[in-house]
């Protein structure tokens, strides 16, 4: 069964940081790095170099301990931490790397899609009925 790729925590939605850069400065200024064990911060790494734009990863648990070198236990000790410090969320299979908390990305609302509207109804929503109709009223 293919698993469904949405965000775990919405309201949580990684931005590039105003300094350009994936690894969030607030993370050694807001003092998160220390309060993480080196294992933790080496998970953390990772996924935020796997993830995609919104922070998300498939990696299974058995693929990430390999590649950080952590016994099953260990591997599992750092997911735990990092989620207890609320820097990722995970449901199997998925993870989502969070804004940090505090952060201006994070206290910001998850990007809404926006409404379609006409072009002769003043801005307002249209549907999407209307809108078919107006493109092949347009063809002639």
């Amino acid at each position: 069964m293919k698993a469904i790729k949405q965000l775990l925590r919405p309201e949580r939605l990684r931005q590039v940081p105003e300094q350009f850069s994936w690894v969030d400065q607030a993370l050694v200024q807001q003092h998160f790095i220390d309060r993480c064990e080196a294992r933790s911060a080496a998970l953390y790494l990772f996924l935020i170099t796997v993830s995609d734009a919104q922070g998300l990863s498939y990696y299974g648990a058995a693929t990430l301990a390999r590649r950080l070198h952590l016994s099953d236990e260990q591997f599992a000790a750092a997911r735990r931490q990092l989620i207890e410090l609320d820097l990722i969320a995970y449901r199997s299979p998925l993870y989502q790397v969070l804004a940090l908390p505090g952060t201006v990305a994070a206290a910001r609302p998850a990007p809404r899609a926006p409404a379609i509207t006409g072009a002769n109804t003043g801005g307002q929503p249209v549907s999407l009925a209307t809108l078919v109709q107006q493109a092949q009223q347009r063809r002639g």
